[in-house]
């Protein structure tokens, strides 16, 4: 089934509720019309009845007879001397009549349209439907008077109804007639107040790859200021998303680029030599600098998976203590290896942070990490874990060369490496280090040690919401 357009189906709405609309109002103004119709007809019919009658007892029926008479009016007698006077209208008077009872039901005045009709039951009066003939009447009967006379007015049907197809022609006509131009009109307004989509579509089809520009559309109405803030937070992230993705990539081709190149030129070196001793150290070279590689590649990957981690839910709480001990168990070769003094002072109890696991060892890690690297043989680090109020503190020192004030933010630039570590540093660590923070809602600081010389990193992450 093939989709509608959003401007077919704008204008089929609401087209649809106009008829929603229109329909029941149309059945209800029928129905009321034609209520007050036959309420005007009964009325009308009632007071002429009621007008022949006040006629006859006011002016007197020998009056009445000798009018008529004057006017030439044929009154025929009958042998019982019923006076009976037969009126013949017009063509355009065939649709009403009257007549004129005396108290033996005898017919005293009565329309030529109604001389069969017989008399009506002196007790039945007021309104009355009846088939007479070849059409259906209304009829009204007016109680018996004083002398006995009973009088009755009548019309057709058709007269009420001719009425009600005049007013309904005049009335509903030219609504039939307007649908099809409110058709047309009401696709020109959708297609008109759907033009800035149509804006917005050419915008985009035409928009380059990597484009910085805002996208905007002139005279754009309040309801598309949404749509197109959005698009512009969606283009800028995913263009930063890009760049970033860009960098990284050409940074990890230069990175790599070195531990491949020294390793193949030992390989290179070890095959051509024919000195087993010469061999043997060329691959040591060679298995240094894979080691190297290994080790690079497994930062690059480390801050891949912070990067992914943020678009994921994998927030639980985490006993940072918990994390803190097994770092420290991972890297006792290397601190045992190292020449310097760790002293770690850590909370008592379970120290909970909502948070990554994988991202907060991560982060310990690193700083351990960047700590041993940057202090001479025989030096000092300190590692300590406390509760501050709502937040988890760590504080990691050491008394190496440290880093002048004005240097301290490039450090969290990746691939940057400051001069005095001990070992190969790949630039990765304080990259890292500000990655977690950020995915942890955690301030990081970069401040004086208290030895004197070199750096103190305090990390302050707030402490999870189920923590005692």
């Amino acid at each position: 089934m093939s989709r509608s357009s959003l401007r077919s189906r704008l204008r089929w709405l609401i087209l649809g509720v106009i008829a929603l609309v229109l329909l029941p109002l149309g059945v209800y103004s029928l129905r009321r019309t034609t209520n007050e119709v036959n309420e005007l007809s009964d009325g009308r019919l009632a007071q002429s009845a009621r007008t022949l009658q006040t006629l006859v007892n006011e002016i007197g029926l020998p009056a009445l007879q000798r009018h008529n008479a004057e006017a030439g009016v044929v009154v025929p007698i009958t042998a019982k001397s019923t006076q009976e006077l037969v009126l013949h209208g017009h063509t355009y008077e065939s649709e009403v009549g009257f007549q004129v009872f005396d108290r033996e039901g005898r017919p005293l005045l009565v329309t030529g349209n109604l001389t069969a009709l017989p008399p009506p039951d002196a007790t039945h009066a007021g309104f009355k439907n009846l088939r007479f003939g070849n059409y259906r009447w209304r009829l009204f009967t007016l109680p018996p008077t004083s002398d006995g006379v009973v009088v009755r007015a009548a019309e057709r049907y058709d007269s009420r109804r001719d009425i009600s197809t005049a007013l309904w022609i005049e009335h509903g006509l030219p609504p039939l007639i307007a649908l099809p131009v409110l058709a047309l009109l009401v696709g020109w307004a959708v297609r008109r107040g759907l033009r800035p989509l149509d804006a917005l579509a050419e915008k985009l089809a035409v928009r380059q790859p990597g484009s910085r520009d805002t996208l905007d559309v002139a005279e754009a109405p309040r309801e598309l200021e949404p749509v197109l803030d959005a698009l512009n937070s969606q283009f800028t992230l995913l263009e930063e998303a890009l760049e970033r993705e860009r960098r990284f990539s050409a940074d990890v081709a230069h990175e790599l680029r070195t531990p491949l190149a020294s390793t193949m030129i030992n390989l290179e070196n070890a095959q051509a030599s024919r000195d087993t001793r010469e061999a043997d150290v060329a691959l040591s070279g060679a298995r240094e600098s894979l080691a190297a590689l290994a080790r690079r590649v497994e930062q690059l990957l480390s801050l891949a998976r912070l990067e992914a981690s943020s678009r994921s839910d994998g927030h639980a709480d985490v006993d940072l203590l918990a994390v803190a001990r097994s770092v420290i168990e991972e890297l006792s070769p290397l601190i045992g290896n190292s020449d310097v003094e760790l002293d770690v002072t850590l909370a008592d109890g379970a120290l909970m942070v909502r948070g990554n696991e994988a991202a907060l060892a991560a982060l310990l890690r690193n700083l351990l990490e960047n700590a041993l690297r940057h202090v001479p043989e025989a030096g000092h680090v300190q590692l300590v874990i406390r509760r501050e109020s709502d937040h988890a503190a760590i504080d990691v020192i050491d008394d190496g060369e440290g880093i002048p004030p004005e240097r301290r933010a490039a450090v969290f630039t990746r691939f940057h490496r400051e001069a005095g570590s001990r070992g190969e540093g790949y630039g990765l660590g304080l990259s890292i280090v500000q990655r977690a923070a950020q995915l942890h809602d955690a301030s990081i600081e970069l401040l004086d040690s208290p030895y004197g010389r070199g750096l103190r990193v305090f990390v302050r992450i707030p402490l999870s919401d189920t923590h005692g």
